[in-house]
């Protein structure tokens, strides 16, 4: 048996190949919707991909199952389960066979059994991988967003991203009872998971990429509470709020994700910059202190880092023509790619750095406004309005006496009726993060705006 995992770290999303050497199979679990890595590993592992499968309908990337279905011919495997309200609308049209619990997939010596694990979401299923050509007994299992390293798939989504009201407890319980189906499994038993720390699909997971069945009895919070009210209780305590992209990708992956078409993203010329209008939506991905030396009005700066996809699903919103500002054209294929891992499609083009020397040339290039975080005080004193954009955690461990708490996810909503001359100055853990919401604040047109370096890490460090 062949087994390849992918992993995407601005996701946490993780997903699998599995392949027969016999029969020269393959089937691709949970796939990203960039897919050349998948077709490049099925030619090295000599191959083909002939079946493609989701463990349920994600919310927190866009399935790249129709994608990859289109590369390959492969034949779509989705749930069947989880009643009317939570089927997969694009499976008829697609030609996808609908898998219920019980139902087994086979190719050559490698057997993938279907175990119904709802909780997380109605449908959600996972794969129990059985390796023939050693043993007829079970050798992993494809949690998806079930089972985690440390923790599980949080039950409260659907209330709290795609609307279902008064859901969370009730898919609280049915994923306790999930867990016991669990029982009759060996403690050998791996669990190949689908994503890791720092995914927005549980509250506590690890960052090993996987694990067994008995180390997790051994020391998961989820298998050691026995009582099924105390579970709901602690799996749906202490929950972060959902990303706002979320709701988006239930819709989309529910309704199937466009094929996108294999073009290069152009490269403009600065002159088109004027043509673009008001409804154009820019992004410079730079990192921050290139962007705060020297940048454009109207730009949102997300740096093409770790942490670009996540605030991109955040802050960029989908309705609008997008355009880049990038060093290289290869960052800026990347970030149309991170972009389209969340659904954003609407990429029309790219700037290089010959737009930044046009604004040399003809002045139109603005620095960013950052002082010392030293300095907050003298700032409060001269009635500049002081927000923090650390997440709840961060704030409820200590803040800043007088300021205002927004996290950076929600800076856009919660500032849109402020007077835009109101002075601003920004705050986060060291930085990052409030450079971000200030390039935010820009481009909504406040005119005054502070990015207070170095942050609250710097603030608990100074001797008062």
């Amino acid at each position: 048996m062949i087994v390849r995992r992918f992993y995407d770290d601005r996701l946490a999303q993780a997903s699998y190949l599995i392949g027969c050497e016999q029969c020269g199979e393959g089937i691709v679990i949970d796939p990203a919707r960039d897919v050349e890595q998948y077709l490049v590993a099925a030619r090295q592992e000599h191959v083909t991909i002939t079946r493609v499968a989701e463990t349920h309908i994600h919310a927190d990337f866009a399935s790249g199952t129709r994608q990859l279905a289109a590369a390959t011919g492969a034949t779509p495997l989705l749930s069947g389960e989880g009643g009317t309200e939570w089927q997969y609308q694009f499976a008829a049209s697609d030609g996808a066979v609908l898998l219920h619990d019980g139902d087994s997939i086979s190719f050559g010596r490698v057997r993938l059994d279907v175990l119904h694990t709802p909780g997380h979401t109605p449908e959600h299923i996972s794969f129990i991988v059985t390796d023939l050509a050693r043993s007829n007994e079970p050798f992993a299992i494809l949690s998806g967003d079930f089972v985690f390293v440390g923790d599980v798939g949080r039950p409260d989504l659907l209330e709290r991203a795609a609307g279902v009201a008064d859901s969370k407890r009730a898919a609280a319980a049915a994923l306790f009872r999930s867990l016991q189906r669990l029982a009759p499994y060996p403690n050998y038993m791996q669990v190949w998971p689908g994503h890791g720390a720092g995914s927005a699909c549980g509250k506590a997971l690890g960052s090993v990429p996987s694990s067994t069945l008995g180390y997790e009895r051994l020391s998961s919070w989820a298998f050691i509470a026995r009582d099924e009210a105390a579970f709901v209780a602690s799996v749906l305590e202490g929950q972060s709020e959902p990303p706002v992209y979320f709701a988006e990708m239930k819709r989309l992956n529910r309704e199937g994700p466009p094929v996108l078409p294999s073009t290069d993203l152009p490269i403009l010329d600065p002159a088109t910059l004027d043509t673009l209008g008001d409804k154009a939506f820019l992004i410079d991905v730079r990192l921050e202190g290139a962007f705060a030396e020297a940048h454009r009005e109207g730009w949102l700066n997300i740096p093409f880092a770790r942490a670009f996809t996540k605030w991109a699903g955040w802050l960029v919103p989908y309705d609008r023509d997008i355009y880049l500002l990038a060093p290289t054209p290869a960052i800026g294929a990347g970030a149309r790619t991170a972009l389209a891992s969340i659904g954003i499609d609407r990429v029309k083009g790219m700037f290089g750095p010959g737009l930044l020397d046009a604004g040399k040339r003809d002045g139109s290039l603005v620095r960013g406004k950052q002082v010392p975080m030293a300095e907050v005080e003298q700032l409060q004193r001269h009635g500049v309005v002081i927000v923090d954009v650390r997440d709840p955690d961060e704030w409820a461990a200590g803040h800043l006496d007088g300021a205002e708490h927004h996290p950076l996810g929600t800076l856009p909503r919660a500032m849109a009726s402020i007077d835009r001359n109101t002075p601003v100055a920004l705050h986060c853990a060291g930085g990052s993060r409030s450079a971000i919401g200030a390039s935010m604040l820009e481009q909504m047109g406040f005119r005054n705006v502070t990015n207070l370096l170095g942050g609250w890490s710097a603030w608990s460090g100074i001797d008062k």
